[in-house]
């Protein structure tokens, strides 16, 4: 029956249709039109299952598969390692959970710890529980609020909802977990102080102390903050904001905790993007490029400081009273070892540097050309384009035509993205993230793309 049913391309759409809840989509649309559904992958493509072929410019939908579809090693690997020993819950160790920390850890001069779980969203959560049950043991529960940035996104569970800065995703899942307070955005682009540059990242970062200072310095237990907000609207922070909120957490002792799990793993061409800002953090979180989505794997990581807290044996409840069931899968640390090694292997993180200053040179042409396009922002081969109805005021484009853009490239066999139910009246910045093993070729055919599609769109 099931090789019958995958020689047959309409039982597979319709039993899709009729039993799969999809992610971020609403259903009415499957009733006057089929689920695409992806059956292969190579490279940088992939084939749905009617035949068509799609550049991905966007790494799985979600930025996850840095190294590219199809990577054979990484799979045998799994098959390997699942053979030999698939799983043993995390309070044991596994030889791959040992040579992967270890791999990783080298990559993160300052830390020492890595906890592993299962999803972006859990790894946050866990980073949350660990701030919490410090401020318990050691601060008499006083420094347990968390701040966070508005337009940054952390994770689908109540907890991240209530670290997430982006309004739409939260609507309707209220009431959230108290203590969990806002700091403002660091969009230049739009910068609240009319200021730019260092004026501005610096005041942008003063801003977060304002709001240390109004709930109280001796609340505050960390500040979570993407290092470039991603699906917020790709926003990389403008120069002094970095070095005046280290400082800030110093002065305040407040953990800094950086969400990597967009920008993890080589994205924005260094192996996370903290570094490209000379960030130490207390806490680091990381998920998607982790392995690259051949295997489901998050990780928290912390420096031995945060590590050591929790070190009380005369105290029963004094260790971190968390478990992450799939955290104890092997498949994990096995997959994220092979997709390290490749990383390397193949100077990935160069050709995410050298292909990313190709990418925004093309972008920042195409903006020369079409009006709808305002801002181009971006690191690595991560890069957004913001569009707007008119530049003078830069009133953003309607998200309508927004999505028609992304509609459009699609039509034309290349997959971007788009801001999309997350900043009310933002939802207007087309994003790129393709694989890290994009060449030219492939930059030129996204571009090609977008310039046609922006150039239908305004008719």
């Amino acid at each position: 029956m099931d090789d019958l049913m995958h020689n047959d391309p309409a039982r597979v759409i319709e039993a899709d249709r009729a039993h799969v809840w999809h992610h971020m989509l609403q259903h009415r649309a499957l009733e006057t039109s089929d689920p695409r559904i992806i059956v292969e992958g190579r490279g940088m493509r992939v084939w749905d299952i009617t035949g068509k072929e799609h550049l991905d410019a966007v790494s799985g939908g979600v930025w996850t598969v840095n190294v590219g579809y199809g990577r054979e090693r990484i799979a045998d690997a799994v098959r390997d390692q699942l053979v030999k020993m698939c799983y043993f819950a995390g309070v044991q160790g596994s030889v791959p959970g040992a040579r992967f920390s270890e791999a990783l850890i080298e990559k993160m001069p300052g830390l020492s710890r890595v906890y592993f779980a299962n999803s972006g969203s859990e790894a946050n959560e866990k980073a949350f529980k660990m701030v919490r049950q410090i401020s318990h043991k050691h601060h008499g529960g006083r420094k347990s609020k968390i701040l966070y940035r508005e337009r940054d996104y952390h994770g689908t569970t109540i907890a991240c909802l209530s670290a997430g800065g982006q309004m739409e995703r939260n609507a309707q899942y209220g009431p959230f977990v108290p203590e969990f307070v806002m700091v403002p955005h660091c969009l230049e682009y739009r910068a609240q102080d009319g200021l730019a540059g260092a004026d501005y990242g610096v005041r942008a970062a003063e801003a977060i102390e304002e709001v240390i200072l109004r709930e109280g310095p001796d609340t505050v237990g960390a500040l979570c903050l993407e290092p470039i907000t991603a699906g917020g609207g790709i926003i990389v922070p403008p120069k002094g904001y970095w070095e005046k909120v280290q400082e800030i957490c110093a002065k305040y002792d407040i953990l800094l905790h950086i969400d990597e799990v967009v920008c993890g793993l080589g994205r924005t061409g260094t192996w996370f993007g903290y570094q490209q800002f000379g960030v130490k953090p207390d806490i680091v979180t990381m998920a998607k490029g982790v392995a690259s989505g051949y295997a489901a794997i998050s990780c928290c990581v912390t420096t031995e400081a945060v590590f050591e807290k929790f070190k009380d044996a005369s105290d029963p409840m004094a260790h971190f009273r968390d478990i992450s069931t799939f955290g104890g899968c092997a498949s994990g640390p096995v997959a994220a070892l092979e997709n390290l090694h490749i990383l390397e292997e193949e100077d990935l993180l160069a050709n995410s540097t050298r292909m990313g200053a190709y990418l925004q040179e093309g972008l920042s042409q195409l903006m020369e050309k079409h009006a709808l396009i305002g801002d181009v922002r971006g690191m690595g081969l991560f890069a957004g384009a913001e569009l707007v109805a008119d530049r003078a005021t830069r009133e953003p484009l309607a998200e309508k035509q927004v999505q028609a853009v992304v509609a459009d490239c699609l039509r034309q066999g290349v997959i971007i993205g788009a801001t999309n139910r997350s900043v009310p009246g933002f939802n207007n910045v087309l994003l790129f993230a393709p694989a890290l093993i994009a060449g030219r070729a492939e930059i030129d055919e996204i571009l090609a793309a977008v310039d046609g599609a922006l150039g239908r769109v305004t008719g």
